[in-house]
């Protein structure tokens, strides 16, 4: 299993009448715990598209609403990877408060595509080499 923790503070603009995070943000913080999940293995999206030829679209994505966030909370993203992908890869953020308090959890499901053709691929070795030290027992 294969785990990062990266934080976000929560800004002004991200939040609703109410002072908590509009539930529609939520989407943008598994994708920046991915995105750094990603980076921590050495694997950059940017590069993943342009060297490798790799796209990852959203297959799907689920959301369970714990506790608000508000306005300046400093959140801790927590991504885990916990099954080395074949066809897909599974991302699941759970977003801590300052008091290690869970606040909101997510899945988001994603799949590879060869970026020449849109042609729906396997998980690529690079990836596949970067993870699977973290599935050997």
């Amino acid at each position: 299993m294969y785990t990062h923790t990266t934080q976000v503070r929560v800004r002004y603009a991200e939040t609703d009448q109410m002072g908590y995070v509009y539930y529609g943000n939520y989407a943008r913080y598994y994708e920046i715990g991915r995105v750094e999940a990603m980076r921590n293995l050495g694997l950059n999206y940017a590069e993943l598209e342009s060297k490798h030829n790799i796209l990852m679209p959203v297959l799907s994505m689920e959301t369970r609403f714990i506790r608000p966030a508000r306005y300046d909370d400093m959140l801790t993203l927590e991504t885990t990877i916990a099954k080395l992908p074949l066809e897909k890869i599974v991302f699941r953020t759970e977003i801590y408060d300052e008091s290690r308090k869970i606040l909101n959890s997510g899945i988001v499901r994603l799949f590879f595509l060869e970026r020449s053709d849109s042609r729906r691929i396997d998980t690529p070795e690079i990836i596949i080499e970067k993870l699977k030290p973290y599935f050997e027992s």
